[in-house]
C-alpha cells in the first residue's frame, strides 16, 4: 500500500482480513479442483487468547488440501463437524489414514454405521507424514503472529492462509474464470457496490 502512496494502519488491514478473507475463501471453493479418495487426516494446535485450539486438517495422498476446521475442543463432536464439512464439499473418501485418536475413529465408525460401502480406516503412523509436513506451511505463517485475539479472527485468517496454500499447490482452477466476474462475485458477497 505504501508503494502506491496510501498510508494504512496495520489494524485496518487486520479488520479487512477478518471481514473479507472468509468471503474470498468461500468464492475460491467453487473453483477448487477435486481431490483424491485417499485422505490423510490430523490435528494441530494454535493459540487463541493464550489457549490452545485445535485445527482439523486433511490432505489427499498427493498432498492436496481436502479441508480444515478450527474448533475449540478435540472431541468426537468436533471430528464429526470436520468430516461433515469435508465430505460435503469433496465427496466421500475411500480410505482415511489417521493417528490413534479414539474420537476420530469413533466418528468414522458412526458415519459408517448407516452406509453400505464402509470407509477404510488406516491408523498407521507413517501414512500421516504428508499431512504432518503440510502443517508446517500453516505454522510458519501463524507462529510470528503472536497469538490470535479472538476465535473469529483466527478462523478468518486461517481461511485466508489455507486458501493461499491451496493456490500455491495449484488447487484452484481460476485461470479460465473472467476476473471481472470474480470481482463482481466478491463485491456481491461483501455487500458492497463495486467502484466503476
Amino acid at each position: 500500500m505504501e508503494e502506491r502512496g496510501v498510508s494504512v494502519d496495520h489494524s485496518s488491514i487486520n479488520q479487512w482480513a477478518i471481514r473479507f478473507l472468509p468471503l474470498v475463501e468461500k468464492m475460491a471453493r467453487k473453483h477448487k479442483r477435486p481431490v483424491g479418495g485417499s485422505w490423510r487426516m490430523d490435528e494441530t494446535y494454535i493459540k487463541v487468547k493464550g489457549v490452545w485450539k485445535c485445527i482439523y486438517r486433511a490432505v489427499d495422498k498427493e498432498g492436496k488440501t481436502v479441508d480444515f476446521l478450527l474448533t475449540a475442543k478435540r472431541d468426537m463432536a468436533a471430528a464429526k463437524r470436520f468430516f461433515d464439512k469435508a465430505m460435503g464439499a469433496n465427496g466421500d473418501p475411500d480410505k482415511v489414514a489417521m493417528d490413534k485418536s479414539g474420537a476420530n475413529k469413533a466418528t468414522i465408525d458412526a458415519i459408517d454405521a448407516g452406509r453400505d460401502v464402509q470407509i477404510m480406516v488406516r491408523q498407521v503412523k507413517y501414512l500421516n507424514n504428508i499431512v504432518e509436513q503440510d502443517h508446517r506451511a500453516i505454522k510458519r505463517i501463524t507462529r510470528p503472529m503472536l497469538n490470535f485475539k479472538s476465535f473469529r479472527a483466527a478462523g478468518s485468517v486461517l481461511a485466508g492462509i489455507e486458501l493461499m496454500h491451496m493456490i500455491h499447490k495449484n488447487q484452484c482452477a481460476i485461470d479460465g474464470v473472467d476476473t471481472r466476474s470474480f470481482a463482481d462475485q466478491f463485491y456481491a458477497l461483501a455487500g458492497m457496490v463495486r467502484p466503476v
